[in-house]
């Protein structure tokens, strides 16, 4: 799939961005105080037309995710020519994913226990947190059954993109077997491929006004004061972040030297997408076309990141690992090491394919607490500023895929 240079001017997308995060703040804070002392009711009645632009781009996104992915996976499996090289580089591939992951988990581990934050929060827990939250332990034997689809026109409406990502690796695979006949079908996908990216071209003028209205809802309805509350717990999972963003672009400059920096310039725009709107998701297209732009061959990155998109999620694996402990703390609960790696074991296997889930990470902090016998009340202690922190999990997920595309590409030999 050939991309051509994007025109200068949309380049201006970004800085359309950053206004639109900066003016949905004012908003925001100019509705909070307009509503305070007035039933929340009437608060968010307004709000809701906030959140509502969020919503449709989002839509818009998951609306073109399931197709995307397997036009671009498929094509690319059966582009690797055999079974033999699909095996060789989806299994680089998973190694990599399987490194990062421990690593993000035992970064959250360390810090977390170095830190201390729950310590520091004396707080009023709620009686009926636990229900806050739906959520369901996730089993060894549901995450197995659930990675392979019943139906894939399900899968695809659902947006279960781990399944998708199953039967695209069996029909790129097929495609390729049945020679010149799968041929004909490969270059069909390959041009509703380029159809999509179009329409993905056309879904992204939307993201500053999205970006706006995400913005003015969340500070709205929580007021500045959000941004200050737990400010310490905050603090040092951003923190974190950055020191696991480091140790993604060590490892890129291990692999490609100084365009390390070239490759932070193309994806920057996709990082603060994923950043504003806290979704990894509503990056993935305009990710595609800046990793081939940057020079990655384009069957590695129609191949690696689908997959990285339901195994490589670094971010949010190091917000589980970070908020599951902080909790047991706030309870004055202590965990000794062995049962602290007992959950980065679990957690290492409940967290894949949980991308395009809303509030997933919730979802499998929830199964861990209990699986480790901690009160789920704790919980409540990040919803408020859970949004905030998935803003960061979000883009340390667009950087960590990013370093994995590159790393294949680079691997084998296809990096331009």
């Amino acid at each position: 799939m050939e991309i051509q240079t994007a025109p200068p001017q949309k380049n201006r997308i970004t800085l359309y961005i950053l206004i639109a995060m900066v003016a949905g703040i004012a908003v925001g804070y100019g509705l909070n105080s307009h509503y305070q002392g007035l039933p929340d009711a009437d608060r968010n009645h307004t709000l809701q037309f906030f959140s509502l632009l969020a919503d449709i781009f989002l839509r818009l996104v998951k609306m073109i995710i399931a197709p995307l992915v397997f036009s671009t996976l498929a094509v690319g499996v059966a582009r690797q020519g055999s079974a033999k090289a699909v095996g060789r580089i989806g299994g680089k591939t998973l190694l990599w994913f399987i490194t990062f992951a421990f690593i993000s988990l035992a970064l959250g581990m360390m810090l977390v226990n170095f830190f201390q934050p729950g310590s520091a929060m004396h707080l009023a827990l709620p009686d009926a947190a636990g229900e806050v939250v739906a959520h369901a332990s996730l089993s060894l034997k549901d995450f197995i059954s659930h990675i392979f689809p019943v139906s894939i026109i399900d899968a695809m409406a659902k947006n279960e993109i781990l399944q998708v990502v199953v039967f695209s690796i069996f029909f790129g695979v097929a495609a390729a077997a049945v020679g010149e006949k799968g041929a004909i079908v490969i270059t069909v996908l390959d041009s509703v491929a380029h159809i999509i990216l179009k329409v993905t071209g056309y879904v992204m003028n939307f993201a500053p006004f999205a970006v706006f209205g995400a913005m003015a809802a969340v500070i709205g309805k929580q007021g500045l004061g959000i941004l200050a509350t737990y400010s310490l717990f905050m603090g040092e999972f951003y923190l974190g972040l950055l020191l696991l963003l480091l140790v993604l672009l060590a490892a890129c400059f291990l692999f490609v030297g100084k365009r390390v920096m070239t490759l932070l310039r193309h994806i920057r725009e996709p990082i603060l997408l994923a950043f504003s709107t806290s979704s990894s998701e509503a990056a993935f297209p305009k990710l595609m076309l800046e990793l081939e732009r940057f020079g990655c061959d384009e069957k590695i990155v129609s191949f690696v990141l689908p997959l990285g998109y339901s195994f490589n999620l670094d971010g949010s694996m190091m917000y589980m690992s970070f908020a599951s402990i902080f909790i047991a703390q706030c309870y004055g609960i202590h965990l000794d090491m062995g049962t602290q790696l007992s959950m980065l074991l679990v957690l290492m296997i409940t967290s894949k394919g949980i991308a395009g889930v809303p509030r997933a990470s919730l979802v499998v902090i929830a199964g861990t607490l209990t699986t480790f016998n901690i009160p789920e009340a704790g919980l409540a202690l990040l919803l408020g500023i859970d949004p905030l922190l998935d803003m960061g999990r979000s883009a340390t997920n667009v950087v960590g895929n990013s370093v994995a595309t590159v790393a294949m590409s680079k691997m084998e030999g296809a990096l331009k």
